[in-house]
């Protein structure tokens, strides 16, 4: 009889262990399946507005948007909204920002190969910076930087050539000599504009105009993009056009964000970097003409230097990438990537 009654005690034993077992892949599967359909949001941070970056940035967006069936829903912030570029570079290493899109020398103090792509004399046209920003060499060297610093990069594109836009008309090498002038943050700006006699000065976009506006600096290198968005010709009527360096802009996001993401978002949204940074180039080739129209429209003069001059400064700027990167070794490795990638693309387009 004690046998006869212990009977249901192990069937339900039993029982409650073949429930237990079979439940447990269902609530795995159940996980797994409110995983892929839990959305994200992703804050996009650039310091510009109505420009390339911008543009890159909606190109970008809309396609993930898409392709996720809304599971990444992007929010953009252009013109530093969430902080000047040094901001945005530490909110997207940390994780208040899902996503910054910046010229990668901005990143210098992260890793000073994040500056190859500003070398004077790297590029000669924008259509060149676009081939150089597409290279396969290129994009493996230049994704890969800042993963050691919780960043992970997604797409890089050429924007356009730099100008130098001024209180006071530029129209010769010599009129240079002891302006202070803005500079982005790179060891390969600040000596070539030195080599030209300029006191250069690091500061980011957001600061420029003020600066300009209150004498603190006399003109500062940037796109023209940026000179018309920002209305600089109410301070700054002349733009020099000395066409170096050329300005890339690279998109990374914030790492653990991205390693939490399903895998299929994972390729998603890197499949939709990479073609949005080709998709924004016919964009950006437009772009500046738009940008130079408005420019000139309200005012402003777009000067290009004696042709005789512009070859002297390329002369005289052109060994600045060799020389800094002589000094590290990585940064001489990456330079070398970069310039061959330069010199093939550039032949590419000669023959």
């Amino acid at each position: 009889m004690r046998f006869m009654k212990s009977l249901p005690t192990l069937a339900a034993v039993a029982t409650g262990a073949v429930l237990a077992s079979s439940a447990l892949p269902i609530d795995a599967a159940r996980a797994q399946q409110q995983t892929e359909q839990q959305s994200y949001v992703m804050k996009i941070s650039t310091p510009t507005i109505r420009d390339i970056p911008n543009k890159w940035m909606e190109i970008f967006a809309a396609a993930l948007e898409k392709d996720s069936g809304g599971r990444i829903k992007a929010q953009f912030y252009p013109a530093s909204q969430l902080g000047s570029i040094p901001r945005q570079i530490e909110g997207t290493q940390f994780g208040s920002i899902q996503m910054e899109v910046v010229p990668p020398e901005f990143m210098v103090g992260l890793d000073p190969r994040f500056e190859v792509m500003a070398a004077p004399g790297l590029v000669d046209s924008q259509a060149h910076g676009q081939r150089v920003a597409a290279d396969p060499a290129v994009l493996k060297l230049m994704l890969a930087l800042g993963a050691d610093k919780g960043l992970h990069g997604v797409g890089l594109f050429m924007a356009e050539q730099s100008v130098l836009v001024s209180r006071m008309p530029l129209r010769h090498l010599t009129d240079f000599k002891g302006k202070k002038v803005r500079i982005f943050a790179s060891p390969f700006q600040s000596e070539a504009f030195g080599r030209l006699g300029v006191t250069p000065v690091a500061m980011t976009l957001g600061d420029v105009l003020p600066a300009i506006q209150q004498g603190a600096i006399d003109g500062a290198v940037t796109g023209i993009g940026p000179v018309a968005n920002f209305h600089m010709v109410d301070a700054a009527k002349f733009a020099t056009q000395t066409g170096q360096p050329a300005i890339f802009l690279i998109a990374e996001v914030n790492k653990k964000w991205f390693e939490a993401l399903p895998k299929d978002l994972q390729e998603m949204l890197e499949k939709d970097a990479a073609a949005a940074s080709l998709a924004v180039n016919p964009y950006a080739v437009e772009q500046v003409k738009e940008a130079e129209n408005s420019f000139t429209s309200k005012g402003g003069e777009l000067i290009t230097l004696p042709a005789a001059e512009q070859a002297q400064m390329l002369k005289t700027i052109v060994s600045v990438g060799p020389d800094v990167s002589s000094k590290n070794a990585a940064l001489a490795a990456a330079y070398k990537i970069v310039a061959d990638a330069a010199a093939r693309t550039r032949q590419a387009a000669d023959h």
